[in-house]
């Protein structure tokens, strides 16, 4: 595959959806409760018609989007057309769209665009990487950090749409206050993993989240000097599962601690 050529449709395709998202925010019509916690909104739907419509004319490979789906395919793109759709509904800007290009189980191509987020002079970031191409931020390249546990900041999500997850999720969170410096919860998982990637925060973890929140932003941090693996430190499993750690190598070792063993199907 021509992984740089499909890297620029992608980054065109969430361009387009992050125009329709800057069109509807604070505007509003029609939003509606998949779930309690849990929103879709006409922007939703409005963005993964532009990034299907896009990817699909141009690549000619499946598309498997968050609110429409799609046909699954051993190469496929997953797809969030706005990720933190709660943060969007209350009107607060930290929301992505991403575009993961999946090849038998193993992201290939990431990018996630986050519309509203100030870039120097500008307003716009988008985070990208391809698979041994590196990751980047508006084409400069990011790497994780490299603090020590004691001094980093994780990110992570709670478990609103399953509340029975909460006993099992607070058995890591609890101790993770006690290892990192500090936890930080924005809800937008793709932007906690670019975050995570260009060392803002400097590892994250979640459980069962949907392929299309992780599958871009896990690539990103993996190409950044990351180690992305599920709750139990298994490189494979995350995508299915959706439970993932993510971030620095010595910041991942020490989320796995606080992990391992803990949210299993």
């Amino acid at each position: 595959m021509d992984l740089d050529g499909l890297l620029d449709v992608a980054r065109r395709a969430a361009h387009a959806g992050g125009e329709i998202l800057v069109q509807h925010f604070g505007a509003l019509r029609d939003v509606r409760a998949k779930a309690p916690g849990d929103w879709v909104s006409e922007a939703d739907l409005a963005s993964e018609l532009a990034v299907r419509t896009m990817l699909e004319r141009e690549s000619g490979l499946p598309v498997h989007g968050e609110e429409e789906g799609g046909a699954r395919a051993d190469i496929e793109w997953l797809v969030d057309p706005l990720d933190g759709t709660a943060n969007f509904v209350h009107g607060f800007d930290a929301v992505g769209v991403s575009i993961g290009l999946v090849d038998h189980g193993q992201p290939v191509v990431g990018v996630v665009h986050a519309p509203f987020l100030a870039n120097g002079d500008s307003v716009g970031r988008t985070y990208t990487a391809t698979r041994g191409g590196g990751a980047h931020r508006d084409g400069t390249p990011i790497r994780v950090s490299t603090r020590r546990p004691s001094e980093a900041i994780v990110a992570t999500g709670f478990p609103f749409r399953n509340k029975q997850l909460l006993p099992e999720y607070l058995e890591s969170f609890l101790p993770a206050l006690g290892v990192f410096e500090d936890v930080r919860r924005v809800g937008a998982a793709s932007l906690d993993l670019c975050w995570a990637a260009e060392g803002v925060f400097d590892g994250y973890f979640e459980l069962r989240l949907g392929p299309w929140d992780v599958a871009a932003g896990a690539l990103i941090v993996r190409e950044a000097g990351g180690v992305v693996t599920d709750w139990a430190g298994d490189p494979d499993a995350w995508l299915p599962s959706g439970n993932i750690v993510a971030g620095a190598p010595d910041i991942h070792a020490a989320l796995l601690a606080v992990t391992h063993n803990r949210g299993e199907p």
